[in-house]
């Protein structure tokens, strides 16, 4: 199956320098970015929550596909090249494949969450402040409903 880069060929390039925001929390949903070359470094407020190196890999399409705000911040930590579709979602119906690939990432880092908390649970489960634990993995495992909120009992209104 052919890849997200290759499937973004047509969309137009964009370059960052190092300190560059691709996307601030808070924007408003719309866009999707395709990364050729270079790093990018997600933030959420002022955590730095991961770094995205692979060519191909998407921001934004959470947003686009959850209609909300940009959760978090994504800032060119050197040169680099991105693909901009400004109708995000227009860009993922264009192709079976687009979607079919998104999915297949949001499924793979739903599971890596699945996993890690399922683990989690395994070796703390008993620990004061954990006890939230098994309700996240209830309702990964059979959300249906309204959207999630962020914030737990020790943090209600996170600012990150």
């Amino acid at each position: 199956m052919a890849d997200l880069l290759s499937l973004s060929a047509h969309l137009p390039e964009i370059d960052f320098a190092a300190g560059d925001v691709v996307v601030s929390e808070g924007d408003a949903a719309g866009s999707i970015w395709v990364l050729v070359d270079g790093s990018l470094e997600v933030r959420k407020g002022d955590v730095s929550i991961n770094t995205i190196t692979h060519p191909g890999s998407l921001v934004g399409e959470m947003s686009v596909l959850l209609g909300a705000q940009a959760r978090a911040s994504v800032v060119a930590t050197g040169p680099c090249r991105l693909r901009h579709a400004v109708d995000g979602k227009a860009f993922l119906s264009s192709d079976p494949k687009i979607t079919t690939l998104v999915a297949a990432g949001l499924a793979e880092r739903l599971n890596f969450v699945n996993t890690y908390l399922a683990d989690l649970k395994h070796q703390y489960g008993d620990a004061p402040g954990l006890a939230m634990v098994s309700d996240v993995l209830s309702k990964l495992s059979q959300h249906t409903g309204p959207a999630a909120q962020s914030g737990s009992a020790r943090e209600p209104n996170p600012e990150y």
